[in-house]
């Protein structure tokens, strides 16, 4: 076998093999950069001077060229999609055929720029039909947009392929940007811009116009807010609305507009009319009916949707002496019927650099590139006159000297050499004389060359007098800014502000019980610290089953609404919503996974909230004090601390106070009666001594008056009164005596 290697396989491609040596971290990051760039730059944020991405602004460029103007028939937006896609948007005909729907959804976009015939979507939330059953033009504020384009009003660049041409920024004929908004999340960076009302962008304009060094602040007397195409009350503050037009960042507080609509009988039904700016009307309506369901919402009984072409949503209160602002209250704080549209101007600046501008630097920005596009434009009309000019000289020196001209054309062999030698034209002024019609020697044709010659000059002037007068640009500004606010001024359609500006609405107070269906409840704890509620008050617990070896400690009866408060051991109270409690139908739940609560405690009381209740809280040492019931009230799962124990003692005692005498009694079967005023009201402490004992505890302690005498409940369910209860009157801190007969062996005065 031959060892030798066959040498006429093709050569390798100059790129194989081909390895670049470059740290991971440093390839990643220029490579993550670009793409960065890329979206920030390409997709995400809008440019400041026609308020438009990359996408909008080839679709409605390719519409142009299609010649889909307002006044034209339209065509099928599958066709101007694949012209947006094959010649300037190489990316996913879906994206493209969204970016075109938004622009023609009037709910959406303040001011449309698509004309749209077909199904595109509506305000519940509805996919539009899909590209091929749709069809589309353009609207009067796009041509608005487009308007000077064929006059050099703008740069343009190669497209993706290099093959066509294509603007890279449009010349904006009124202040999009703001006018339609847009909203956008790149690389690092977001754009979110409420629209406004096209009016009073333009007299904040005009008003820049005249005083260039206005702050943002004082241009919010001419735009208040934004204007939202669906309606709603805008209720944010005046002070907080300048902020965010001052820093271009900030938030509006947004409401649905709603009535009150009469019935029979003393009833009444709210009616909203308008809903937040890009708030999906049946998502909306299922949430409402959602918290319905949950019983989140119990002022309300029922919400349907009686929308046609307007919104009409009613809502019935589920009594009629519910106050309608205090239902919406609760609405607006559950449901998107209140919302907040966030302010964040990142846009891209004439340079193509992305940063946050303030209402003053977004206006001027646009005032600016309008003043480039006028000087342009001015350019651009300037040439074409000159060209014109030189035209009509040509040609009246032609009139003036016709029979040699003739001759010269009929007799010389280079004819327009011959013009040019002998009347000493331009080589345009004489291939003009040579393709010049003969029905345009007449006489009447040399008077009008000569009136569009003198008219023409006189333009030249004024033209050239404009470029050189940057007051006299300022004023033609002014007037095209005029001449747009009549398209779009109050009286018109789209003219009309539908956002109600409105005060920021005062406090109104909707209680936890508002948000809570209010049930009779029995709470009951076991002695294995399991809780649960039981539906109803119940009276007879003999047959409320526990677990093997459990039985009942604590029980109560409540209302969902109330608040539970539980004391345990260790001092500390916790706090458990009426509503949130396990339900009867089990064992419930152990109350510890309710709780931040050690194995080692337990719950010595239990008791509705009341913040009008003192209680009286001591420990088994005898140590204790009077604590309003708002200071046991705990807004966490580790409670409150009220009791401080010592060391191995227990908190026994929460007792409500209601009398001038405190009873007390330890397990050592002594009696003491002391006081009230003998002992402090503290917010949390040890407190004082309330008995001396020895080698016994503090068991049970109950407050009553002096004019009703001193009694307890035996073991048998027995009311018993101790007639001679002055004789067990002594000072805090001392001994008491013993027992009287016939008192609990527990030692307590519920008979337990």
């Amino acid at each position: 076998m031959s060892d030798t290697i066959d040498t006429d396989l093709p050569a390798a491609p100059d790129s194989a093999g081909r390895i670049i040596d470059e740290p991971l971290e440093q390839a990643i990051s220029s490579r993550y950069l670009a793409y960065a760039l890329s979206t920030i730059t390409s997709r995400a944020l809008p440019d400041v001077r026609d308020g438009l991405k990359p996408v909008h602004r080839r679709l409605l460029y390719a519409m142009r060229d299609l010649k889909l103007d307002p006044d034209s028939a339209f065509k099928k937006s599958a066709r101007v999609v694949g012209d947006v896609m094959g010649r300037f948007h190489p990316h996913g005909d879906q994206s493209i055929y969204d970016a075109l729907v938004r622009l023609a959804q009037d709910f959406n976009v303040r001011y449309p720029l698509v004309d749209g015939q077909g199904n595109f979507g509506n305000i519940d939330g509805d996919n539009p039909a899909a590209m091929r059953y749709t069809e589309s033009r353009m609207t009067v504020a796009a041509e608005l947009l487009l308007d000077g384009l064929d006059e050099d009003a703008v740069d343009f660049r190669p497209n993706y392929s290099g093959e066509e041409q294509e603007p890279v920024v449009l010349p904006g004929g009124f202040p999009n940007l703001l006018a339609n908004g847009a909203l956008g999340i790149a690389v690092g960076m977001a754009t979110s811009i409420p629209p406004h009302n096209v009016a009073e962008l333009i007299d904040a304009a005009l008003h820049l116009v005249e005083h260039p060094d206005t702050p943002a602040r004082e241009l919010v007397r001419f735009v208040p807010g934004p204007d939202f195409p669906t309606g709603g009350v805008m209720v944010e503050g005046a002070e907080a609305v300048a902020e965010a037009y001052a820093t271009g960042r900030g938030a509006f507080r947004l409401r649905a507009r709603w009535e009150v609509e009469e019935q029979a009988r003393g009833m009444w039904r709210i009616v909203v009319t308008e809903i937040p700016w890009q708030v999906p009307k049946a998502k909306l309506i299922e949430q409402v009916a959602d918290l319905l369901e949950a019983k989140k919402l119990p002022l309300v009984s029922d919400i349907r949707d009686e929308s046609d072409e307007r919104v009409r949503i009613v809502i019935e209160p589920r009594a009629r002496n519910v106050e309608p602002a205090v239902l919406m209250e609760s609405l607006f704080r559950l449901t998107p019927l209140e919302t907040r549209v966030s302010l964040n101007m990142n846009v891209l600046d004439a340079q193509g650099a992305p940063r946050v501008m303030d209402l003053r630097e977004v206006l001027q920005a646009w005032l600016d590139h309008r003043r480039e596009v006028l000087q342009r434009r001015s350019r651009f009309r300037l040439a074409k006159i000159e060209a014109r000019l030189e035209v009509l000289t040509g040609f009246i020196i032609a009139y003036l000297n016709l029979d040699e001209v003739i001759r010269i054309i009929r007799e010389e062999d280079d004819p327009r050499a011959e013009l040019m030698r002998t009347f000493a034209l331009t080589e345009v002024q004489a291939e003009a004389i040579l393709n010049m019609r003969l029905r345009s020697l007449r006489k009447l044709e040399e008077m009008e060359l000569r009136r569009e010659h003198e008219t023409l000059v006189r333009e030249r002037e004024s033209v050239i007098a404009l470029l050189s007068d940057d007051g006299q640009q300022w004023t033609r500004i002014g007037e095209q800014l005029r001449e747009t606010r009549k398209a779009f001024g109050p009286d018109t359609p789209f003219g009309r502000r539908r956002c109600v500006i409105a005060d920021a609405p005062e406090p109104v107070e909707v209680s936890v019980d508002a948000f809570v269906a209010r049930e009779p409840i029995t709470v009951i704890l076991s002695r294995a610290g399991w809780i649960r509620a039981l539906k109803g008050h119940v009276d007879d617990l003999d047959g409320v089953k526990f677990r093997e070896s459990d039985g009942l400690a604590l029980s109560l009866k409540a209302q969902t609404t109330d608040r539970i408060i539980l004391f345990a051991t260790d001092g500390r109270a916790f706090t458990l919503g009426g509503d949130k409690l396990p339900g009867g139908r089990g064992f419930g739940e152990p109350v510890r996974l309710m709780l931040e609560l050690s194995d080692k405690d337990d719950i010595a009381a239990m008791f509705v909230h009341d913040p009008t209740v003192r209680r009286l809280v001591a420990g088994d040492d005898g140590y204790g004090f009077v604590v309003p019931e708002a200071e046991m009230l705990a807004q966490k799962r580790a409670g409150k601390l009220v009791l401080n124990v010592g060391d191995g003692a227990r908190a026994v005692v929460a007792t409500p106070v209601g009398g001038d005498h405190v009873a007390l009694t330890t397990d050592g079967r002594r009696l003491l009666i002391c006081a009230l005023a003998e002992i402090p009201e503290m917010a949390r402490g040890r407190g004082v001594k309330l008995v001396a004992m020895k080698d016994s505890h503090l068991v049970d302690a109950r407050t009553f008056p002096a004019v009703e005498g001193f009694s307890w409940i035996d073991s048998a369910g027995r009311l018993r009164v101790l007639a001679e209860w002055e004789t067990y009157v002594g000072r805090r801190a001392t001994t008491g005596r013993a027992a009287p007969q016939g008192f609990p062996r527990s030692n307590r005065m519920d008979g337990r």
